[in-house]
């Protein structure tokens, strides 16, 4: 374990197999599809012999053992009063839609932010185009982007409030979501924090809000647990019905009219049908990773806050623009301020999509949305890291 009065060095051996597979690559997008530590390919594999030796009993192994383990982890994480508040699926636009479903009045009054991920955003719009929603959306990038949505929210009549904590094009942490929770009651409105940016990226406690407010994430960026296993807090008494539903959420303790459809008390009256498990595998194997060795949430972010750092000075010092300025004309719109930062760099400049793709060609893997590029760094970055790509940097950039 990492001791407190120790500084974070790069954990590039827990990540062997990963580097190994691709000895040249620099991969700078840790923010998007986060490289697998060497325990989840232990725990996926387990998860296929589970299969083969029990067959049809490996549900009592994945629902009965590991899918507890990973809400327990999540409760750990966020500082749950309990980890029966916590529902897993596949992905976050499945938990999404369930709870939408739950929302009885038609067409159910939507407060969000422009600035959502795909999963809500798309989604919502099309909500909106056949009259299931009534959607009202506030520009994220605004600079009293944070008065003007709390004043939004605040000004009532809508039945579900969603924004994201941390943004995923931006990096630009909304600390003051939680002031929302003051507004969120069972029967509505309903406040959604979209955690995917900040699970395992920014300490979060949702300890004095976890009673009103929904958290949804996953584990496939920070969590280190690839696909399959985005999860949802649900706090008890919200959404108790969800029209969408699978038979998954008949287990339990039901509670419904007399004769109709019953659904559990706790999180899993969320549950849809049947589902790979192997996902709740990876992410308990990584959540442990992180537990034995003391790779906190606060650790790896102060760790990768250095990293960024020194980024940010080689790149406003000219070292990774060669002959010309180039990255350092970027617009970097995610500074770091001393207050929580998101685990990646926003870069934004018009030739960004050409700057990736240059970069792809050299091994460097970094990431593009519209006029932004992404670098993302993480516990299996060093300084070593920062310094090469610098300087492929001022190579290939133009």
């Amino acid at each position: 374990m990492v001791p407190e009065d120790q500084t974070l060095t790069a954990r590039k051996d827990l990540f062997s197999r990963a580097l190994a597979a691709d000895p040249g690559r620099l991969h700078m997008a840790a923010h998007s599809h986060h490289l697998w530590p060497d325990a989840t390919y232990e725990a996926h594999m387990q998860a296929w012999e589970d299969a083969a030796r029990l067959a049809d009993r490996k549900w009592d192994r994945a629902l009965g053992e590991v899918y507890p383990q990973a809400q327990a982890l999540v409760a750990r994480e966020l500082a749950l009063p309990s980890p029966d508040s916590v529902v897993f699926a596949p992905n976050t636009h499945t938990l999404l839609a369930v709870l939408v479903s739950a929302i009885e009045r038609r067409p159910a009054r939507v407060l969000a932010t422009d600035g959502e991920f795909h999963s809500f955003r798309r989604q919502a719009a099309r909500w909106a185009e056949t009259g299931e929603i009534e959607l009202t959306l506030v520009a994220a990038e605004a600079p009293d982007f944070a008065e003007r949505f709390l004043a939004a929210a605040r000004g009532g009549g809508f039945d579900l409030i969603l924004a994201s904590h941390v943004f995923f094009k931006s990096g630009f942490v909304f600390d003051r979501v939680w002031e929302l929770a003051e507004l969120s009651k069972p029967e509505g409105p309903w406040v959604v924090v979209d955690g995917y940016h900040g699970f395992r990226a920014i300490p979060t406690d949702l300890s004095a809000v976890s009673d009103r407010v929904f958290y949804i994430a996953g584990g496939y960026k920070y969590a280190m647990a690839g696909e399959g296993a985005a999860f949802l807090h649900a706090p008890p008494g919200f959404a108790p019905r969800p029209a969408l539903t699978g038979w998954y959420a008949e287990f339990g303790d039901l509670e419904g009219p007399p004769g109709g459809v019953g659904y559990a008390r706790d999180a899993s009256r969320f549950l849809g049908a049947t589902f790979d498990p192997s996902g709740f595998y990876r992410f308990v194997a990584a959540g442990r990773m992180l537990e034995a060795e003391g790779l906190t949430t606060a650790a790896v972010a102060d760790h990768v806050g250095g990293l960024q750092a020194r980024l940010l000075e080689r790149i406003a010092s000219g070292a990774a623009s060669g002959a010309g300025r180039r990255l350092a004309e970027a617009q970097v719109i995610n500074p770091p301020d001393g207050r929580p930062h998101a685990r990646f760099l926003a870069l934004r400049h018009p030739r960004a999509p050409a700057w990736k793709q240059a970069l792809m060609e050299k091994g460097v893997v970094t990431d593009v949305r519209d006029d932004v590029l992404r670098i993302g760094l993480s516990v299996y970055h060093d300084a070593g890291d920062i310094d090469r790509v610098c300087g492929i940097c001022g190579e290939v950039l133009g």
